[in-house]
This record gives structure tokens, sequence and C-alpha cells, in this order.
């Protein structure tokens, strides 16, 4: 910006000149509106609007909403309850939509969320494409975002964002944690099963990095399509190809056919199957006399202690069925966002954001956490395995924890992040 020259003399300002000010101040406040934008009148120390609007995007009926969908809806509403509805004297408000697993309907439902409907944080669980587009829209809206059900690394790589936070788990602590206990426990040779799309890609990748510096071996891979039915080609080119290990880099009901297929066509008698993210729920849907003995990384399990236990009979109580790792998240992700806004006395996304980077956070779902520079919150993550049918105790005792994977383990270093906000302070 140009220097203003120095007065000699105190400026004689006309009445046309002061009114000509006045309008054009008018003008730009008024297209900050307009815009909703990070124009916007969202004064820094405040709560916009007298209230906090709180918005999640899920999955409610399709291939993802076991893991999330309604029961990461209620998460969010118990957490708002269980602050008592306000925030420093200001009401929550809150709302949920149904992405439909189609990326544009969660940027458009999101752009309409900030530019017309006041909400000021937007935590979701939908799919990794619509994760990136939403995460984005955030940054240019300068409102946050949290991402609760999306894998990929891209969030806190080279697509993060300084109002944005990946929360309950990532592809690296995912692929790293299974991965690696894989090949030391003799599975040098794989080959992957991954669907087709950002979350994929990034599991497979991730993953690949892990199995090669821990001294494995990569036979080939093939991609199949979201909400796949029929695994049968895939799965006998994962056959021919002679590993010892299949990885599935898929989520959701495509992991629960994938397996349940692959042990119908006799493939588990010659592979063993890692499954590189899988959810409690998909585990019961698989069935126990299948899955037993699968390994696999997650970042909560209800059962793993009385902290966990607590929240996990709790939530059954109203949902019917424990939490997975994602509605558990959310619970968590929500009632830090709150306690930050407690703090700060304000709903402005830098001011929460600098917050929660600036304490530790323990709870019953995340211990030794941190949120990072590059925006990802790192914490402890467990190799568990899953239960023989006779180690069961009830219904929902499914699996047991083999290894708890500190924080600084888990995830890949912040030195080796990609991001730029990491990068300009080094």
């Amino acid at each position: 910006m140009p220097q203003t020259p120095p007065r000699t003399r105190p400026e004689v300002t006309s009445p046309l000149r002061a009114r000509l000010r006045r309008s054009t101040l008018a003008v730009v406040l008024g297209l900050g509106f307009v815009l909703g934008g990070p124009m916007a009148l969202r004064a820094e120390g405040t709560v916009s609007d007298n209230k906090v609007k709180i918005g999640a995007i899920v999955d409610m009926s399709g291939v993802y909403s076991q893991n999330g969908g309604p029961g990461a809806v209620l998460a969010a509403r118990m957490a708002i309850e269980d602050f008592g509805g306000k925030v420093g004297g200001k009401p929550i408000e809150f709302v949920s939509a149904d992405y439909q697993n189609k990326v544009d309907i969660a940027l458009g439902t999101a752009r309409r969320w900030f530019d017309n409907e006041q909400v000021d944080m937007l935590i979701e669980s939908t799919d990794s494409a619509a994760a990136l587009a939403m995460q984005n829209l955030g940054k240019d809206k300068a409102r946050l975002t949290i991402a609760a059900g999306s894998g990929t690394s891209e969030l806190t790589g080279k697509s993060c964002s300084p109002t944005g936070i990946h929360y309950v788990y990532d592809t690296y602590a995912l692929a790293s944690g299974t991965g690696r206990a894989v090949v030391q426990a003799g599975g040098k040779s794989w080959y992957f099963l991954t669907v087709d799309y950002a979350f994929g890609n990034s599991l497979e990748r991730n993953a690949v990095q892990v199995i090669k510096d821990s001294g494995g071996d990569i036979k080939g891979s093939v991609r199949h399509p979201l909400s796949t039915q029929d695994f049968a080609s895939f799965l006998l080119q994962a056959q021919s190809s002679g590993a010892q290990v299949l990885g599935l880099a898929n989520s959701g009901q495509d992991t629960i056919n994938s397996v349940k297929q692959a042990a119908e066509f006799g493939l588990t008698a010659s592979m063993k199957l890692a499954a590189l993210l899988i959810f409690n729920t998909d585990v019961k849907g698989i069935g126990l006399p299948i899955a037993r003995g699968m390994l696999f990384t997650t970042a909560y399990d209800w059962n793993l202690d009385d902290q966990t236990r607590a929240f996990g009979r709790r939530f059954q109580a109203r949902f019917g069925s424990p939490p997975t790792m994602t509605q558990a998240g959310f619970y968590s992700a929500v009632t830090n966002y709150l306690k930050a806004v407690e703090a700060t006395g304000t709903d402005f996304a830098s001011d929460i954001v600098a917050k929660l980077k600036s304490q530790p956070i323990n709870d019953f779902f995340a211990r030794n956490g941190r949120l990072r520079e590059d925006g990802l919150f790192v914490h402890d993550m467990y190799l568990v395995e899953v239960k023989q049918p006779e180690e069961s105790t009830e219904a929902w005792d499914l699996v047991k924890l083999r290894q708890t994977i500190p924080a600084d383990e888990a995830y890949e270093p912040l030195g080796q992040s990609a991001c730029p906000l990491v990068r300009k302070k080094s």
C-alpha cells in the first residue's frame, strides 16, 4: 500500500468528501455480507449472529452410513446437550444433512450453510473427495471445517488449510500401524484391492511406503468402483498374484463385501487379509467366524478401558450399538470446539484453531492429543486383533488390544509434511 505523505497541518474534510467516504465504506462492508467470505463481518473476539451454529454433513443411508451417518449426528447432538446447549451465554444451534455420496451435494450444502445460514463450523463424515472440496471452501469463506470421517492425508498435505482440522485418523496412521505389524508377522508380499477415489489411492500409497520401508514387496493392485457388489473378478486377480497378503484399501460396505466374498471363494486359505480401514460395525457385519484373527489399526474402541466404556454404554443406550471411532470422534471434536469457543469468547475460525493448537487434548477418545501446524490432530492409535468367537463375552466384544501406537509414531512426521503452512516456518 502506498505511503501517505507526512501532513504539515490538520486535514480539512469537506461534508461532501465525508459523505463519499461513508458511502464507499458502506459499499465495501455490504459487499462483504453478500460474498459471505473472509470479507464478511465476522469480528474477532465476538460470537457472530449471537449464536454458535454447527453443521454436520454425513452419509445417512449409503456405503458409509454405519461408520458415521445417523450415529455421528447423534454424537454431535449429545456433545451439545452435555455442554448445556449454550456456550458463553449464546445458544448453540445444530443442523445436519445427507450428502448422498455426491461431492456436488456436499459442496452445495456447505456453501449454502456458510453463505445463507450462518454455520460457523462444519464437521463431516463423507468421502475424501467431498472433504477436500469442503475444506477448500471453508478456507475461502474463513470458516472452520473438521474432517472426522474422511481419511486422505492430503487434507493436511498439499491441500492443507489454516481453517481445516483432520481429527479422527488419516491414511498414513492406518496404513503404518497395520502394514508394519503384518510385515513383521511374516506377511512380506502384498496385493492391493483398492476403492477407486482419493481415499483409496491415498491409503494404498501410504501402505506401500510403509511395507517397502519394512522390507516387504508389492505384487500388484486392482481398483474397484465405490459400492461394488460383486468382487469375484478382483479377488481372482489377487489370488493369481501369488501374494501372501491381500491389502484392502477400502471401507464400509465395500470392506464387508470383499472380506465375505474372499472367504466364500476360499481365498483366505492361501492369503491373509489386511483391512487398512475397518470399523467395529464392519467386524460385526462380517462376523467373528470369518474376521477372527484379523489385525487392524483404529483410533478408538468402545471396550478399551473404563473411560471408553462409559461413553460407549451411554451412546449404545440411545443408538442401539456402541460408537464407531468416527462417531466417538464427532463427540470429542464438537466438545473441544465448544470449549475453545468458551475460552476465546469468539467463533472466529482462526482464533479457534489457534486455541486448539495451544494445548494438549485428552479425553475418552483421544489420548496424548495435540493439533499440529498442518491441521492434523495426532493422538495415540491402537493395533487390535479381532477375537476368536469363543473369546467374545457379549455382542459387541469384538477386538483385543495388541499394541498402543504413540501419537508421534502413528502419524507422518511433521518435518515430512507437504503442507505449505509448515514449509513457511522451516
